[in-house]
C-alpha cells in the first residue's frame, strides 16, 4: 500500500518547487511474538512465558514503553530484569533526535538477544500507521501512534489460539496520554508505579529517575537560581550579538567559577570568567551554554590571580550563564556520604571528579553502599535547589580496591573496555589460519630476508620489523614492515566500527585493553619470529651517505627471524663477537641512523623526550609495588628514526607523506603516527618542496 502526500514550496531563488514524499505501507510486518501463528516470521524475540513477578501484572505480559520512559529511564530497561519489551519505531526515531548517547545505549539493548527487546516498524505497518491531524503536534501525533500501536499489539496477540493469557502493558510517565490511553482501554501503568511492583528486585527502585512531580517534593519554595531562558530567546540572541555560547568548564579548585570557551572565526576565540553561584547558574561542566558578558566595571580576575594596587591587568572578561544549550550529562562515579538525619533515604553523591558538584539521590539502601564506588546519574537540576537530583545506577566495587578504582577511572575517562561484543567476534577468520596460495599471488615473498623486531620486555603486539642487508653494487637494503592489519579488518564492519571507537590500545600497571581482539593483536598482527605473516612493506635502497636512491612500497610475506628487547638489540650491536645475520642487520640500521641524526641536529632539530616509568608488579598480589625510570638506549632511537623518517632527512615530501599514509592505513593502532601525518599534511612546505600536494 503507498500513501503519497504532494505540496509545494518555495526556493531561495523565489522559484516553486513541487515535492512529493511516498509513504509504503505493508501488512506483512512480523509481531516478534512466540505465541503468534498469523505473522510468518523466521525467528521469534518475545517469549511465551513472558512472566515477572508484580504485584500489578500477575499474569504474562509484554512492556512497550513510551519515549519519555525510555529517555529518562534507561537506566531502568537495562537492568537483566526487564526482558520482552516491545520498542516502537516511534519511539527509536524521537530518541535518536533527542539524545546520541541514550539512542546508543538503546541501540545496545536491541542488539543483546538476552535481553528480548524487539523493534516494532509500526511506521511502515498500514494497521499501525496514522497520519498527522489538522492542529495536532507532532508529539501528540507520536503519543497516538504508541497508542494505535499498543491497540493493535492487544488485540492481536488475543487473537491467537494459545491460550497463554498475554498483555500488553503501556509504560509512560505522561499524564495525559494515560488518561487518553485508559479511556481506550489500553492496560496502563507510570513507570514508577511499575517497578514499585517488581517482587524480584525491590533495589530497582532506587534506579527510577526522578519524575516532574518528585523534583517538586524535594526542592525549597526558595529561588536560588535565575530561571533560564528559553532556546528560542538564546538562538536569536546569539545572532545578535547579546550572548555568547561556548563550553562550560568548571574549575577544580573552586566550586564557585569556572569559565566558558566561546569559539570564534578562524583561531579566534575567548575565554569568559564565570564566578558566583548564581551566575553560574546550574551549569555542569562540559555542557553547551550561553552567557551574557557583564559590563566592563563588573569584570574581575580569576580566583588564582593576586590583583596588583591597580589590579586593571589581571581582569578578565566576565559574564554569567543565562541558559543551557545541551546538556553533556553522563553517570559519575563516586561515593555516598549519608545523611545525618536517622532513617533518611535522602543523601548526598560526591563525585569522583572534583568538577562536577554533588548530587542529591534518594535511596533505601544506603547503608549497603557506603563505602562503596558508585555510579551516580543526574535527573534535572531546579532552580530551588541547591544541588542537583539524580538516581543511583550501580555500584562498582569497595572503595580502594584495585579492580574497583581501576574501573573508576576507566568509566571517569571514557574509555570503552567491555568485551568485545558476538558481533565483532564473527568476523575473525576461523582457526587455525594459514596464508593462503591467493594471498601469495597477490604479495612479495620476503620470507627470505632476516627480519627482526625491537620492542619492550613482555610485548606481545609487534605491529613492526627491520631488516637491512647489502646489496651488490655497494649500497644497502632497508626495509620497515608493518602488520597489514587492513587483510583482517575490512571497511564499515563491525570490528572497524569498534576498532574506530576505542581508537588506541590502552595499557594499564598490570593489565592491557586491546583496540582489536586478542586474536589479531597478539596473534595474527604480530610480527613474531619464526611464523608467517602478513605485512606492507616500504623497502629503500639507500648509499652510504644515507641517501635514498630508490623506493618501493609492496604488500608482503615475511618471517621475522628475532623478536628481541631493546637490551638484547643493545647487546647485539655492542658485542664484537657477534656476527650472525640479524646482528649485521641491526648494525647497519645503526650505522645508517647515526649518519640521519647528525643530518637532523645539523638542520636544527630538537630532541624533545619524557622519561618514561616501569612498574614491578608483585608476582602473588599482581598490585604494583615499585617504580622505576626505563633506562632509554640508544637502540629506541635508532627504532624512532626509521619509523618517523622527517623530510628535513633529505627525503621528498611526496615520498614521506606516501609512506606514512602507508603505516597509518596498515597500523591503526599506531596512534602517534596517525597525529604527526595530519600534522605534517597540513604544514607549509618546506623550502625548495615541489610536488602536487606543495607546487613551489
Amino acid at each position: 500500500m503507498l500513501k503519497s502526500k504532494t505540496f509545494v514550496k518555495k526556493t531561495r531563488s523565489g522559484g516553486i518547487m513541487k515535492i512529493v514524499r511516498e509513504h509504503y505501507l505493508r501488512d506483512d510486518i512480523w509481531c516478534g511474538s512466540e505465541v503468534c501463528t498469523e505473522c510468518k516470521q523466521e525467528e521469534s524475540v518475545l517469549q511465551k512465558n513472558a512472566c515477572i513477578e508484580s504485584n500489578l501484572c500477575s499474569f504474562p505480559h509484554y512492556l512497550l514503553p513510551d519515549t519519555n520512559v525510555v529517555l529518562s529511564q534507561i537506566d531502568i530497561l537495562e537492568d537483566p530484569l526487564i526482558k520482552n519489551v516491545i520498542i516502537l519505531q516511534t519511539v527509536v526515531q524521537e530518541v535518536r533526535h533527542r539524545s546520541a548517547p541514550i539512542y546508543k545505549r538503546l541501540k545496545d539493548i536491541l542488539h543483546d538477544k538476552e535481553k528480548r527487546f524487539y523493534t516494532f516498524t509500526n511506521e511502515h505497518h498500514r494497521e499501525t500507521y496514522i497520519e498527522r491531524e489538522q492542529g495536532e503536534s507532532a508529539n501528540d501525533r507520536n503519543d497516538r501512534a504508541i497508542r494505535v500501536s499498543t491497540k493493535w499489539y492487544s488485540d492481536h496477540l488475543k487473537n491467537t489460539p494459545t491460550d497463554e493469557g498475554l498483555k500488553v502493558v503501556l509504560l509512560t510517565n505522561d499524564r495525559g496520554n494515560k488518561e487518553k490511553a485508559e479511556e481506550s482501554g489500553l492496560l496502563t501503568y507510570r513507570c514508577e508505579e511499575y517497578v514499585k511492583s517488581l517482587i524480584a528486585n525491590p533495589e530497582l527502585v532506587d534506579r527510577l529517575a526522578l519524575t516532574n512531580d518528585d523534583k517538586n517534593e524535594i526542592t525549597s519554595s526558595k529561588v536560588l537560581f535565575p530561571e533560564h531562558l528559553p532556546l528560542s530567546r538564546i538562538q536569536s540572541g546569539i545572532k545578535s550579538g547579546t550572548f555568547q555560547q561556548g563550553t562550560f568548564r568548571a574549575s577544580r579548585d573552586n566550586y564557585l567559577e569556572a569559565t566558558v570557551f566561546v569559539h570564534g572565526e578562524g583561531d579566534d576565540s575567548t575565554e569568559v570568567l564565570i564566578q558566583g553561584l548564581q551566575n553560574l547558574n546550574r551549569a555542569v561542566h562540559q555542557d553547551l551554554v550561553a552567557v551574557e558578558i557583564l559590563p566592563l566595571n563588573q569584570w574581575v580576575a580569576p580566583s588564582s590571580v593576586v590583583l596588583g594596587p591597580s589590579g586593571a591587568g589581571s581582569r578578565k572578561p566576565t559574564g554569567r550563564v543565562v541558559g543551557i544549550i545541551k546538556r553533556n550529562w553522563r553517570p559519575f562515579c563516586g561515593m555516598l556520604f549519608l545523611s545525618q538525619i536517622k532513617e533518611a533515604t535522602r543523601h548526598l553523591f560526591t563525585p569522583a571528579d572534583r568538577r562536577i558538584p554533588r548530587i542529591r539521590i534518594e535511596t533505601r539502601q544506603a547503608a549497603t553502599l557506603a563505602g562503596q564506588r558508585i555510579m551516580v546519574a543526574i535527573d534535572g537540576w531546579p532552580k530551588h535547589s541547591r544541588y542537583p537530583n539524580g538516581h543511583f545506577v550501580r555500584s562498582l566495587g569497595s572503595a580502594g580496591d584495585k579492580e574497583t578504582e581501576t574501573e573508576v577511572l576507566l568509566l571517569e575517562h571514557d574509555v570503552p573496555h567491555q568485551d568485545f561484543s558476538q558481533a565483532v567476534l564473527s568476523f575473525l577468520p576461523k582457526m587455525p589460519w594459514n596464508i593462503t596460495e591467493e594471498d601469495m599471488a597477490a604479495r612479495e615473498d620476503l620470507r627470505n630476508l632476516t627480519v627482526c623486531s625491537v620492542d619492550p620486555p613482555g610485548c606481545t603486539d609487534i605491529d613492526d620489523a627491520l631488516h637491512c642487508r647489502d646489496l651488490p653494487n655497494g649500497n644497502q637494503e632497508v626495509g620497515v614492515h608493518i602488520a597489514d592489519v587492513s587483510h583482517f579488518i575490512r571497511p564499515g564492519n563491525a570490528m572497524d566500527l569498534e576498532a574506530a571507537n576505542r581508537g588506541t590500545t590502552v595499557y594499564l600497571t598490570g593489565r592491557r585493553i586491546d583496540m582489536v581482539p586478542e586474536l589479531l593483536s597478539s596473534n595474527l598482527c604480530s610480527l613474531r619470529s619464526s611464523v608467517e605473516r602478513l605485512a606492507f612493506s616500504c623497502i629503500w635502497e639507500i648509499n652510504d651517505k644515507a641517501e635514498i636512491v630508490k623506493t618501493r612500497f609492496t604488500k608482503s610475506v615475511i618471517n621475522s627471524k628475532a623478536s628481541l628487547t631493546y637490551a638484547e638489540a643493545q647487546m647485539r650491536i655492542d658485542d664484537a663477537n657477534m656476527n650472525d645475520d640479524t646482528t649485521k642487520s641491526l648494525r647497519g640500521l645503526n650505522r645508517l641512523a647515526k649518519i640521519l641524526k647528525k643530518r637532523r641536529i645539523e638542520k636544527g632539530a630538537l630532541t624533545l623526550s619524557s622519561p618514561e616509568v616501569r612498574f614491578h608488579i608483585d608476582s602473588e598480589t599482581h598490585d604494583p609495588i615499585d617504580l622505576q625510570t626505563k633506562e632509554l638506549k640508544y637502540v629506541v632511537r635508532l627504532l624512532e628514526l626509521w619509523m618517523h623518517i622527517p623530510p628535513c632527512f633529505g627525503f621528498s615530501y611526496d615520498y614521506f607523506v606516501v609512506c606514512r599514509t602507508c603505516f597509518v592505513l596498515t597500523n591503526v593502532d599506531k596512534t602517534k603516527d596517525i597525529s604527526l601525518f595530519w600534522s605534517l599534511i597540513h604544514r607549509p612546505p618546506f623550502p625548495g618542496d615541489s610536488s602536487p600536494l606543495h607546487p613551489s
